[in-house]
């Protein structure tokens, strides 16, 4: 649905200002129909690059289709009809106050030439959809955070668009409310077959709901692939980073892991994170680890988890890093198939 060609975008200076490259050589693709996720820090180029979408900002290199669509190459009556095609959700809902729910689902709709039946016809099932069948009168003072980006969702599908797309729709909203929102576009996705790019610098809602995941840093993407993988074998330091921040999977105490050493020592133990998922999920491999090297074996932490409706578990463990007991826990892990990150040693 979404395809980035060596995309690139550089801000021109002024004055004092110097030039500023927002992005760098982006090449990426959000598959049809699917739920994909673009993270990264604040300032990383999260924001630029779904401009780049629905053309409110021009690539300064490459190219961006939409549906096979040269984005830039559009005139305005193109964009115009792109834009119909590509609804978006913000941060702060971006409602008119003086406009009822219903005539803020409407507004596309009125500015579109649509009849005012056509538009009840239209309005009252979207809200119906979102779950404010009962709030089409209310205005947005009168609404919460989530009831607000229900009709912000709303009218984003009111020209039946193609693509959705969410730039931090969730950031201002509690934890209870973005995971109801989340769950909506869940729904809208499955029910529609709607493909829906989510911009975000959360973990957990990309962990919720994205299938695909690309994580950005300073203008580039530095890692990409489906969410589980990426997730749980990150291979880039700026993912780790964020995962790190966002607590996944089982996490040691500070005062364990500040004094653990690269390279063990006589006495040390060995702290080993097993990460469980795919066929290894349910299955009793740490009383097996037990069995095979021995009951010296401490569990210091633990973490159960979904992410992208797949199970996904850790346990960190410690036991004797005499070379013995290494071998035997390496030929275990080779054999069952499990997956383990060495976190280092200690007393």
């Amino acid at each position: 649905m979404v395809r980035f060609e060596a995309a690139g975008k550089i801000f021109a200076g002024s004055g004092a200002r110097p030039a500023f490259t927002a992005l760098e050589d982006i090449d990426y693709t959000v598959p049809r129909g699917a739920i994909a996720g673009i993270i990264g820090r604040s300032g990383a180029g999260k924001s630029t690059l779904i401009r780049l979408v629905n053309g409110l900002e021009t690539p300064t290199s490459g190219k961006v289709f939409v549906d096979g669509v040269d984005v830039a190459a559009l005139d305005a009556a193109g964009l115009r009809a792109l834009r119909r095609e590509v609804g978006m959700i913000f941060q702060h809902f971006n409602l008119l106050s003086s406009r009822t729910a219903f005539e803020n689902v409407a507004l596309p709709l009125e500015i579109a030439g649509i009849s005012s039946a056509a538009i009840r016809g239209k309005v009252l099932p979207l809200l119906d959809l979102v779950g404010l069948s009962d709030k089409a009168e209310r205005y947005p003072a009168e609404l919460s955070g989530g009831q607000k980006q229900r009709v912000g969702i709303a009218r984003a599908l009111a020209t039946d668009p193609k693509l959705l797309l969410s730039d931090e729709a969730t950031s201002a909203l509690d934890p209870e409310t973005t995971q109801s929102i989340l769950e909506l576009l869940r729904r809208i996705n499955a029910d529609l077959g709607l493909t829906v790019l989510l911009i975000t610098h959360e973990m957990e809602v990309v962990k919720t709901v994205a299938s695909d995941v690309a994580v950005i840093d300073g203008g580039r993407i530095v890692e990409r692939g489906r969410t589980f993988d990426v997730f749980t074998r990150p291979q880039h330091e700026t993912t780790r980073s964020l995962l790190a921040a966002a607590s996944m999977g089982a996490k040691l105490p500070d005062w364990i892991s500040s004094d653990l050493k690269p390279s063990p020592a006589a006495g040390d133990r060995a702290l080993v994170r097993l990460i469980f998922f795919g066929k290894t999920a349910f299955q009793p491999l740490t009383a097996r680890l037990v069995a095979e090297i021995g009951p010296d074996v401490n569990i210091l932490a633990g973490a159960i988890d979904e992410i992208a409706g797949e199970p996904f578990g850790s346990l960190v463990v410690s036991y004797p890093a005499d070379a013995e007991t290494l071998e035997r826990a390496a030929r275990f892990y080779a054999r069952t198939g499990l997956a383990t990150e060495v976190l280092g040693y200690g007393v």
